[in-house]
């Protein structure tokens, strides 16, 4: 007799289906993941990098010299730095989400070359014995940096950077003796203000 062979073809097997459905749902998150918006930005991480520059403004306005002032905001820089980190860690360890995920890597990519502009503009400004304009460079790059980072963010980050941009140019363009408190006002008072709305309504 000859042999009986099936009318239908066998189904696939079950491993390639789930490989198949698995690709799919990766394929899904990694295109959530980069719609999104990164809201382990750290409210409370904001109000304390607030107070730390508010408290550096004040200690900078009693220098004597350039050197000296130059030196309290550079410390506060690099305080700022490691309090945004340990903030930003904390909260997306709170939320379940890696800090250097696919949102996290674009906000942290906006941020760093503006950052490092400044760094460097600021060595080049220093050793040229040019510091009336640091403020407003700092303010006005970091705000660019903000806005940038903040388009993979919630509304309000961009918000910020947007007036931390305006603070820059009132900065740069209006009289050396403003430059200290206008520093105050934006790493000071947007960073607190601004910090105290995604703590609120962005869970910390």
């Amino acid at each position: 007799m000859g042999s009986v062979k099936p009318i239908r073809e066998n189904p696939p097997e079950p491993a390639a289906i789930q490989a198949h459905a698995l690709d799919h749902l990766r394929y899904i998150r990694e295109t959530m993941e980069g719609a999104s918006s990164f809201t382990a930005v750290p409210g409370f991480g904001g109000i304390a990098m607030g107070a730390t520059a508010l408290f550096a403004a004040l200690i900078a306005a009693h220098q004597t010299t350039a050197d000296g002032w130059l030196a309290v905001w550079v410390g506060e820089g690099v305080a700022a730095l490691f309090i945004g980190l340990f903030a930003m860690a904390r909260k997306a360890r709170s939320v379940r989400m890696p800090l250097f995920s696919r949102p996290g890597r674009k906000f942290a990519l906006g941020l760093a070359p503006p950052m490092a502009a400044a760094a460097l503009l600021t060595l080049v400004l220093y050793r040229a014995g040019v510091m009336g304009p640091l403020p407003g460079l700092w303010l006005m790059l970091y705000g660019v940096g903000v806005v940038a980072a903040g388009t993979f963010s919630v509304r309000v980050v961009p918000a910020m950077g947007f007036c931390f941009m305006a603070l820059g140019t009132a900065a740069l363009l209006g009289p050396p003796g403003w430059g200290n408190w206008l520093l105050a006002a934006g790493f000071g008072g947007l960073h607190t203000v601004f910090g105290i709305v995604i703590a609120r309504r962005y869970g910390g």
